[in-house]
């Protein structure tokens, strides 16, 4: 049987084309040798083609050499011997292509003078003395790359060989099956990366072992990102821009080889005109970056970096603000209106003086990006061709987008992306746990608002955001593959692709809950929480809000945090050797460091709770807490040693950056005699969702005591009714519910005895008092107009979010989804709602939703916060906004909740309905849906 690799590509008309590769000779003609026991198929390139096509040839040929052991040869003009060619070339740069279009042999009809589109053929005897031509034409010297880099692909080099470590698979020869195939145009013009706080990985990991020489991110290190980018069909990339990391135009070598690479430079919100005043201005010998009183000095520098960079291609930031991420100078907001608005007639002028072509041409984008954001608003004239560039609030929502009238502008509009960043309330550098669901759905979203020119994503040290990055640039360059019912799948199907169909099953669910808990509080902010204090100043409080008594939701989270490292560790053993690397950085290390870090955090937090109750196993958990602190440091050791220490530098562990942060523990004196004690875990039982809960036994001393229980009534049911305990013990209650009449209330007490003392816990056994909904399990909607409720699956604190309505909608009054519940008491009920912490869409709308419960007003909610306010900050470290609606029911039994959709695309992740029995916690009593 032919061991073949099979790429499906969208043609348009809905065509697909196949590119198969086999050790073995196809049948019929569509066979192509590239490597074959008889020769190898040399590679073609028009020596007057730009530098970008020679290296991507070069590179072909060097992947051909990875799966096969064998280098072809790269020529520049035909050796007139028989056999296989391939011909790679950008469409009026290459003679052979040229001529074979002129023959109407080569059909490149649709994709002439479009933007970053290729073509791939095989021609049979294109000229004298060659049998076959495997073309690989391109529109533009992008277009070419891009194509070339398709087929290394298909021959089973990922993007990510050198970046992860992915392993090529090997073959003896290497054989091409490839119907005529047409590249779709790009979704998104302009897509790429921002490097972004580099200081604790990237920039000491490359200026050790990339470009030592530099002792700085260097053109070595550039190199291999543009090479990166270009495999995974990106466009452009905002250099590393701290104080720590030299200018990208300041390094000799970094302009140069990102014009080899056909890679465009653009910069972030605060570098005008390619200029980093971070690292590049100073002050002591410039004076004060202040458009208001030093203009020259500013204008000064921007004019020459313009004159030293503009005859690349490149991208222009139109921006005025402080020093790096600093606000703009100035002492009202209409001196600051003015100033930018003069900056930004400045700095046109400057692109005019050097670039030749009409400066509505030149690619220019403006960025309002926090106080700019306000500016703008405020009425700020951009031209109309330059890109608006929407960024997030840096934690993953969309903070506006472009309403009717800004849709028409000529210069369009398009998103900055995170999924790293540093800064307040709290940095997440450390792990990528931006669920999938998440950014598809916001930049669903940026996409239905025709936000398509510019995609630009935050992604730190690129590593370990790797399956982020490639799913941001996956979208950009054909969102319309995507779905919100096959989101999920991009990371588990990439992963299997590498690691074997066998582990698929297994990659899902470990992705499901990696991302589940990493989106109702990332690792990084397990460190503690914040309040105001009595002085009204903001002071970290070392416990969260992660409960180890009610709803077993810290003890549920630390389990499936073990569970799924475990299940990664057997994966990561029974790998072969080549690749255990690759599967350490994508998987293994970011679920095991996550697992470990919550486990310190969480476990030091039990340690001070049971140090407070004196509890006998307190001294254990502060020995614990500092192995799990440990034990990730030897993880991360190990990251860094991976491949004979080829990433030493790279991986830096969580915590008040570089120092890692130790969850403080305390230690207490035990007394010798034993102490019963009881920590009373139940909550109320409910006959329709049928449970098992827990109190536990502890000792406060240090010799053992005995205990025995008895429960009041038969319905109560214990898992043991005696024993010993040494440190403690946890006993499991349930109830009998066929010994209880249906619709009875029951109360009970359980008794317990160490013959020295006697304690008693409550039982209540009844119908809902706190009732927990998902969100997508509605009984009936109404959607009218355009409205659509959408799930989301992998979403939220459910695990499946419903989407209130599309974000594009403006009309639709009426639509809502009803859910129906039962109460059993007369009273009040208060309904929570748990929102993402979205923005409105634009100016012209807001955040709200209806809550209705049965024909009661409907009260209307909202998530308007100001951003830096406290609250948002709350928002955005949990990942939810919770409104509270509260009526009176005046009838046990059935009733109706019902919530309508109000502003486009607001989704709802979790509905708790408490009739007066919920407990305080971080998640709540919630069944966890998991689509793994």
């Amino acid at each position: 049987m032919k061991n073949t690799l099979l790429v499906l590509f969208l043609l348009p008309q809905l065509l697909w084309a196949q590119i198969q590769v086999s050790e073995t000779p196809f049948e019929g003609k569509s066979s192509f040798a590239l490597v074959s026991p008889q020769t190898t198929a040399s590679i073609y390139v028009d020596s007057r083609d730009v530098e970008l096509v020679q290296r991507t040839a070069r590179l072909l040929a060097s992947d051909i050499e990875r799966v096969t052991g064998i280098k072809p040869d790269v020529a520049t003009q035909s050796k007139r011997s028989k056999g296989n060619v391939v011909i790679i070339g950008t469409i009026g740069q290459n003679a052979w292509i040229d001529r074979l279009i002129a023959q109407k042999r080569l059909n490149v009809g649709d994709i002439q003078g479009q933007w970053e589109r290729y073509a791939i053929q095989v021609v049979e005897k294109p000229f004298k003395g060659v049998d076959k031509a495997l073309v690989v034409a391109g529109s533009d010297r992008r277009g070419t790359a891009y194509g070339a880099f398709s087929l290394s692909e298909a021959m089973g080099v990922s993007p990510w060989y050198w970046w992860a470590d992915v392993p090529v698979t090997k073959r003896n020869h290497l054989y091409l099956h490839a119907m005529p195939y047409i590249s779709k145009a790009p979704s998104v013009k302009y897509r790429g990366v921002f490097l972004n706080d580099e200081d604790w990985g990237l920039h000491p990991w490359a200026a050790k072992h990339i470009d030592p020489e530099v002792g700085d991110i260097g053109p070595n290190t550039y190199e291999k990102v543009f090479e990166l980018l270009l495999r995974l069909k990106a466009n452009m990339m905002a250099p590393a821009m701290h104080e720590c990391t030299k200018a990208f135009y300041t390094v000799p070598g970094n302009m140069e080889m990102a014009e080899a690479y056909g890679i465009m430079v653009t910069t972030s919100h605060c570098e005008p005109l390619l200029y980093n005043n971070a690292s590049e201005w100073n002050k002591e010998t410039q004076g004060e970056w202040n458009y208001a009183s030093n203009k020259q000095q500013i204008v000064d520098v921007l004019d020459r970096r313009v004159n030293q960079a503009h005859k690349n291609e490149n991208l222009y930031t139109i921006a005025l603000r402080g020093m790096h991420d600093e606000g703009m100078k100035g002492d009202s907001d209409e001196e600051k209106l003015q100033m930018l608005d003069q900056a930004i007639k400045d700095q046109r002028g400057l692109l005019a003086k050097y670039i030749d072509q009409p400066v509505t041409e030149i690619p220019q984008i403006f960025v309002p990006y926090k106080e700019v954001l306000g500016l703008y608003e405020k009425g700020l004239e951009l031209p109309d061709d330059i890109t608006l560039v929407w960024p997030d609030d840096n934690y993953g929502y969309i903070k506006k987008l472009s309403n009717q009238e800004e849709r028409k502008r000529a210069g369009g509009s398009g998103v900055y992306y995170h999924i790293s960043y540093l800064g307040w309330p709290n940095d997440y550098l450390w792990l990528n746990t931006t669920p999938p669901a998440l950014m598809y759905a916001e930049m669903h979203k940026a996409y239905s608002l025709g936000a398509d020119t510019y995609w630009l994503l935050n992604v730190g040290d690129i590593k370990p955001g790797e399956l982020g990055m490639q799913l941001f640039l996956d979208m950009a360059w054909d969102f319309d593959a995507f779905t919100f019912e096959n989101i999920n799948d991009h990371a588990v199907d990439l992963l299997a692709s590498i690691f074997g169909s066998e582990y698929r099953e297994s990659l899902a669910y470990i992705l499901d809950r990696y991302y589940y808990h990493g989106f109702t509080r990332k690792p990084e902010y397990m460190t503690w929480d914040w309040k105001w204090n009595s002085i009204y100043m903001l002071e970290a409080v070392k416990d969260t809000e992660f409960s180890f008594v009610h709803y077993n939701e810290a003890e549920t989270r630390l389990e499936e945090y073990h569970r799924i490292s475990e299940m990664a560790k057997g994966i990561l053993d029974a790998l072969p050797e080549e690749k255990k690397a690759a599967f350490f950085e994508l998987v293994y290390y970011p679920v095991k460091g996550a697992s470990l870090y919550n486990h310190e955090m969480l476990i030091g937090q039990k340690n001070r709770w049971y140090a407070r109750q004196g509890r006998s196993l307190t001294n254990a958990l502060a020995t614990d807490v500092r192995l799990y602190h440990d034990s990730l440091a030897l993880l991360t050791a190990s990251y860094n040693g991976l491949l004979d220490g080829k990433w030493d530098g790279m991986m830096t562990a969580p915590g008040f950056l570089p120092e890692v942060q130790l969850s403080p523990t305390q230690t207490i004196q035990l007394p010798q005699a034993a102490n019963m004690e009881i920590q009373d875990m139940l909550t109320r039982f409910d006959r329709n969702e049928p449970s098992v809960q827990y109190f536990e036994l502890y000792n406060t001393g240090r010799l053992p005591f005995d205990w025995k229980a008895t429960t009041s009534h038969d319905w109560i049911v214990l898992n043991k009714t005696e024993g010993r305990v040494d440190l403690q013990e946890r006993i499991s209650v349930s109830i009998d519910w066929a010994a209880l009449p249906a619709g009875s209330q029951a109360h009970g007490i359980i008794t317990l005895t160490d013959g020295i003392q006697t304690k008693q816990i409550p039982v209540n056994a009844s119908g809902a008092n706190v009732i927990s909904l998902s969100p997508v399990a509605y009984q009936r909607k109404k959607e009218v107009g355009g409205i659509r409720f959408q799930a989301i699956r992998g979403l939220g604190y459910s695990n499946a979010a419903l989407q209130l309505g599309n974000a594009i909608h403006d009309s639709g009054d009426g639509s809502y989804v009803e859910y129906d519940f039962d109460v059993q008491e007369v009273g009040e009920i208060t309904v929570h709602t748990y929102m993402l912490p979205l923005f409105p869409i634009d100016t012209h709308h807001s955040t709200r939703y209806g809550v209705q419960v049965d024909d009661q007003a409907c009260v209307l909610h909202h998530n308007d916060v100001k951003e830096y306010s406290m609250e948002w900050a709350s928002n955005v470290i949990r990942n939810t906004a919770i409104n509270q609606t509260t009526v009176r029911i005046d009838r046990p039994g059935k009733h109706t909740l019902r919530i309508y959709s109000v502003d486009p695309g607001m989704i709802l992740q979790k509905i708790i309905i408490d009739a007066g029995g919920l407990k305080k916690s971080y998640i709540g009593p919630l069944f966890i849906q998991s689509r793994g």
